[in-house]
């Protein structure tokens, strides 16, 4: 096992304050867990090279919130430098082609070959003339049968226009039936969309009525704290939905009821919003791993965090619901 760096120690020190393990932050950096594991024991040597190093470091940081600049500075006899390499030049091992007397050669080369490509040439010749001969006898074949099928020709041309007229009288027909169909079918969707609409538009507005009305009434009460968890206490509402937003950066979103059942538990991207209806529950514990930008809100309502997200990043808050019918 390697000795951490200081900078090693410096990285997972806020990488766990963060509350992420090594497999979430493969996830939000798309590094390799190997490679995240050497950059906090200072093995570079698994890295693939030097520029590698940096680039991985720098990733690494940018997913936990620390300022690049300030970390390569304060480190940078941790991390390594790169240097442009010369590439060797490649020798070729082929001899001119000045050195080989190619005209001799050439010629030569045409002599030796001059009795093959005579008698392919008169093979193509006799070939040709079989093949002339062959499209004459045909064409003979096919003026003598057009002159015996022509007399029937006229008669079989009337009698297949007749079967013409009559398939496009039918698909006349048939297409002006499929084309009403179409069209009640059409309008039949239409309606159904618009009576989805107006009954969607009608619960929400109830469901937004019965919230201001609620919102009216609701108390959120801090009830304890300790160490980096808070429990608060929600009471003069039936509704109990809850909203969270992450607006700077990927966190850890962890959403259980008092039973220990999992709403959510995953990464929360950036500018991503997740809607929990807790209304059948009396209790919810919220996990955040990283809630600098987390914004809570219940029954639409914004309540703020316990803690200053400077100081503690990682922070876990414990809603215990007290609808307004049971008190």
């Amino acid at each position: 096992m390697l000795a951490l760096t200081e900078l090693g120690q410096r990285l997972r020190q806020e990488r766990e304050s963060k509350g992420l393990s090594l497999e979430d932050l493969q996830k939000l950096t798309k590094i390799q867990k190997r490679y995240l594991l050497g950059i906090e024991e200072g093995n570079y040597e698994v890295m693939p090279g030097k520029f590698y190093v940096r680039a991985f470091i720098k990733q690494y940081c940018e997913a936990i919130g620390l300022d690049i600049d300030a970390i390569f500075e304060e480190y940078k006899s941790d991390i390594p430098s790169t240097q442009t390499e010369d590439m060797p030049q490649q020798l070729s091992r082929v001899r001119s082609r000045k050195e080989i007397p190619q005209h001799t050669k050439g010629v030569t080369k045409a002599y030796d070959y001059l009795p093959t490509v005579l008698v392919v040439a008169g093979v193509v010749v006799v070939g040709i003339i079989i093949w002339v001969i062959a499209q004459n006898i045909v064409s003979d074949k096919n003026k003598e049968q057009a002159n015996q099928e022509a007399p029937n020709s006229e008669v079989q041309q009337s009698n297949t226009q007749e079967e013409t007229n009559e398939t496009t009288a039918k698909n006349d027909n048939s297409k002006s039936e499929d084309e009403q169909s179409a069209a009640d079918k059409k309008e039949q969707e239409k309606e159904k969309a618009e009576k989805e609409k107006a009954a969607k538009e009608k619960a929400e507005k109830e469901k937004a009525e019965k919230e201001k009305k609620d919102s009216g009434k609701q108390e959120y009460k801090e009830v304890q704290k300790t160490g980096r968890s808070a429990t608060y206490a929600l009471s003069g509402t039936d509704a109990f939905n809850l909203e969270v937003t992450s607006t700077q950066a990927d966190t850890w979103l962890d959403v259980k009821n008092g039973k220990g059942n999992a709403f959510f538990s995953s990464i929360l991207k950036k500018g991503e919003t997740k809607e929990f209806d807790l209304t059948k529950e009396t209790e919810a514990r919220v996990n955040i791993g990283y809630s600098p930008g987390v914004e809570l809100k219940i029954n639409g309502k914004a309540v703020d965090l316990p803690f200053d997200s400077s100081k503690q990043v990682r922070q876990v808050v414990t809603i215990q619901h007290q609808p307004a019918e049971a008190q």
